[in-house]
C-alpha cells in the first residue's frame, strides 16, 4: 500500500496521467538503463557518522549510477534507540513524507520534468535520528527501487547494516524544572531516553500523567520489545496512535489491564493507588516470576488508610514497604490523588534501582 501511495506521488510529480502506472509499478524492460552489465552493476554503501549533539547522520552512498531519476528505500532500525527527525535526498525534485511504521521507514523521491537521472558515483540521501537512549542500536538499509528517467525500475537488496553508538546523550535541561523537588531524577531518565518533555523545553512536572503515558514510560523503563506484541483487546486504542505499541507490550507483560475488559482509556489520568498496582506488577515483573524477595514489615500510618480501595491496599502496602512509594505527606497517603509526571518520574527511578 505505501509503495503504491510513493510511486503513485512520483508519478504526479512526473506529471504523468494515470495510465502511465503500469509502466512505474511492472516495468522490466530488459534495455532499461538500469541493466547495466554485470562490471558496470551499482553498488552501495551505508555509513554513520560519530554522534554529535545528541543527534546521528547516516548517509547512503551509489557507486556507477546510472541515470537515477527517482527511488524509494527501505530501512528497519531500532526505535527504542533512535527516533527518524530528518530525511534528506541529494539530488534536485519532489521529495515524499518518510514514512514509519513501528521499526521499518520509507523514504521517497524524484527528479521533476523531462530531464535525465544522475549518473556516476554519488551521495543518494542521508538519514537523521536523534538519540532517545544510551547505548548500541543497528539501522539497516533494506533495499531501494531505482528508476531511470523512462520510469523503468530496477530493485536492489542493499541489506547493509550500521551499528549507532550512543555512549553520552546531552544532558536534558527543562525551563519548568528550576528548583523543582524531583528535577535530578526527572533529567537523569531524560538522558536516559527513558522520560520525554512535553515539548523540547517544558517537563510540566504538576501535570498528571495519563494511562497511556505512563504505559510508554514502562515498555521504555523496562526495555518491553514492541511491535511484536498480541494486540490488546482495547477498542479505545487507535490502531497506529502513538501509544499503540506501548500498550500492547505493557498488556502482554501483564503491568496493565484495561478500565474494563475492552476499555483502557488512554487519555484517563491514574490516580496514586492505580499507580501502586501498576508498580508493584511492573517490580514483579522485572525481579522475575520466581522472586522470593523478602521485605521488612511495615505499618502504615496515614490516616487515610480507610480510603485505600479494598482492591488496591494490598499493592499500596508492598509498595510503601518496598521503598518506592511513600504518602504525599508523613500522615497521608491520598489514594485517590492524581499521579503527576513528575512523580511518576521519581518512582520509576526508584524502581529501576530496586530491579538491579
Amino acid at each position: 500500500m505505501y509503495r503504491k501511495l510513493i510511486l503513485f506521488i512520483i508519478m504526479l510529480a512526473l506529471g504523468m496521467s494515470a495510465t502511465a502506472n503500469a509502466n512505474i509499478s511492472g516495468n522490466t524492460n530488459a534495455n532499461a538503463s538500469w541493466s547495466a552489465s554485470e562490471e558496470m552493476a551499482p553498488s552501495f554503501e551505508w555509513m554513520a557518522d560519530e554522534p554529535a549533539d545528541g543527534k546521528v547522520i547516516l548517509t547512503m552512498r551509489g557507486k556507477s549510477i546510472k541515470d537515477l531519476y527517482a527511488f524509494e528505500a527501505r530501512f528497519t532500525f531500532e526505535p527504542g534507540y533512535l527516533e527518524l527527525v530528518e530525511a534528506e535526498a541529494n539530488m534536485e525534485g519532489f521529495s515524499v513524507s518518510p514514512i514509519v511504521k513501528q521499526n521499518e521507514i520509507t523514504i521517497a523521491h524524484t527528479k521533476i520534468g523531462n530531464v535525465n537521472g544522475e549518473s556516476g558515483d554519488m551521495v543518494i540521501g542521508t538519514l537523521t535520528f536523534k538519540l532517545k537512549k544510551q547505548g548500541n542500536s543497528t539501522v539497516r538499509w533494506e533495499a531501494i527501487k531505482a528508476l531511470d528517467h523512462n520510469l523503468s525500475d530496477q530493485t536492489y537488496k542493499v541489506g547493509k547494516s550500521v551499528t549507532v553508538d550512543a555512549k553520552r546523550l546531552p544532558k536534558k535541561g527543562f525551563l519548568d524544572l528550576i528548583g523543582h523537588w524531583a528535577k535530578e531524577d526527572i533529567e537523569l531518565l531524560a538522558s536516559k531516553g527513558i522520560i520525554e518533555g512535553m515539548d523540547n523545553e517544558h517537563f510540566m512536572p504538576e501535570a498528571p500523567i495519563t494511562r497511556a503515558q505512563f504505559a510508554a514510560l514502562i515498555v521504555r523503563a523496562l526495555e518491553l520489545k514492541t511491535g511484536g506484541a498480541a494486540r490488546s483487546p482495547f477498542t479505545d486504542v487507535a490502531q497506529d496512535s502513538w501509544y499503540e505499541d506501548a500498550v500492547n507490550s505493557a498488556y502482554s507483560a501483564r503491568i496493565i489491564q484495561g478500565k474494563t475488559n475492552v476499555s483502557f482509556a488512554p487519555a484517563d489520568p491514574i490516580t496514586r493507588e492505580e499507580l501502586a498496582v501498576l508498580l508493584m506488577r511492573a517490580k514483579q515483573f522485572a525481579l522475575g516470576a520466581t522472586s522470593t524477595e523478602k521485605l521488612p514489615p511495615v505499618e502504615l500510618e496515614f490516616h487515610d488508610i480507610d480510603s485505600i480501595s479494598d482492591w488496591a491496599m494490598e499493592d499500596v502496602e508492598l509498595v510503601v514497604r518496598s521503598g518506592i512509594m511513600n504518602g504525599r505527606t508523613d500522615a497521608s497517603f491520598v489514594p485517590q490523588g492524581l499521579t503527576t509526571r513528575a512523580e511518576a518520574a521519581v518512582v520509576l527511578k526508584r524502581l529501576l534501582a530496586v530491579g538491579r
